[in-house]
């Protein structure tokens, strides 16, 4: 595989700049959160006007959004990037981010962020962070329903030297099995989407990580679908998906974690069902994307997921 990127990794005061990249928020879950992100020891830098900017559905013109986004990379005063929340957009700044990143950045986000990621690793093979986001996480604190994950948060964002194992406790496994792999994904129907782009995310040899919100069970029977008839479950080590909120189907049909079973499980990879990322009610963990990783999915149901590799340098 290429040579990965790491960014630096976060310590003490050191400044975050949050952007706001996808739809609009409100400036009190914004307040919310970056006090939670001073209370962790960090200090905070955002345009407010950048942050609270509402253009349609989106926070702000794709140009002004891109311009931010460029500020946030190239600065020197700032260490990491954290987003506001996700919703819809990113994709927008994508076509404008052609010039090579050198210098890697922590970039923090989910949701609509993963078009982002998948961009930062197709052309650039930047490591990013699949967690909680300054208003969609942070916000609501540490260890508490839709906050986030202390612990996978702070030792993804410092972590140097060694590797750790990240609790998937809920999780369950639909297909036993150990493997090792370079842990990608993020948000379905967003790794869905960059089929045909030129940053298509390549899945051979990864544990695939796919999480959603607000999709009925036939539509992600549709998305894994389409995912396995482009040729992308073919290689992939293992997968671990998400809780998948507000997915129920009517009454007597399939559930998505059935959907999922029948069509993941034939394929003979490890699968790991209800892990708490992406868009949970749960604490939300903090993974890094384009790390090696082991997934292990046990016979008596539990699973495990260890990092093999820091995230970060120093």
């Amino acid at each position: 595989m290429p040579q990965t990127f790491k960014p630096p990794a976060l310590q003490p005061q050191d400044i975050i700049r949050i952007i706001a990249i996808s739809s609009p928020v409100e400036s009190d879950r914004v307040e919310k959160g970056s006090g939670e992100l001073a209370r962790l020891g960090y200090k905070t830098k955002m345009n407010d006007a950048e942050v609270q900017a509402r253009n349609g559905f989106f926070a702000g013109t794709a140009a002004d959004r891109v311009a931010a986004l460029k500020e946030a990379f190239a600065e020197t005063d700032t260490r990491a990037i954290f987003c506001t929340r996700g919703g819809y957009g990113s994709n927008y700044l994508l076509d404008g981010l052609s010039v090579a990143l050198s210098v890697p950045k922590i970039l923090l986000g989910y949701s609509d962020v993963t078009s982002l990621q998948i961009f930062l690793w197709q052309k650039f093979r930047w490591v990013t962070f699949y967690g909680p986001m300054v208003a969609s996480g942070f916000n609501k604190g540490e260890g508490l329903a839709e906050g986030y994950d202390r612990e996978s948060f702070s030792r993804a964002t410092t972590e140097t030297r060694h590797g750790w194992t990240v609790a998937l406790s809920g999780a369950e496994a639909l297909n036993p099995g150990k493997a090792d792999g370079t842990l990608l994904g993020g948000c379905l129907t967003l790794v869905e989407t960059t089929l045909g782009t030129a940053w298509e995310l390549d899945t051979h040899g990864a544990i695939l990580v796919l999480e959603d919100r607000g999709m009925k069970p036939w539509q992600v029977d549709r998305a894994l679908m389409h995912l396995k008839q482009a040729g992308k479950f073919r290689g992939v080590s293992g997968v671990i998906l998400g809780d998948f909120p507000e997915c129920e189907g009517p009454a007597g049909t399939e559930a998505v974690r059935d959907v999922a079973q029948r069509i993941l499980k034939p394929l003979g990879f490890p699968i790991v069902w209800g892990a708490a990322i992406g868009h949970t009610s749960r604490p939300m963990l903090t993974l890094p994307l384009g790390v090696r990783a082991r997934v292990s999915a046990n016979e008596s149901g539990s699973a495990t997921l260890e990092i093999l590799e820091p995230a970060c340098t120093t």
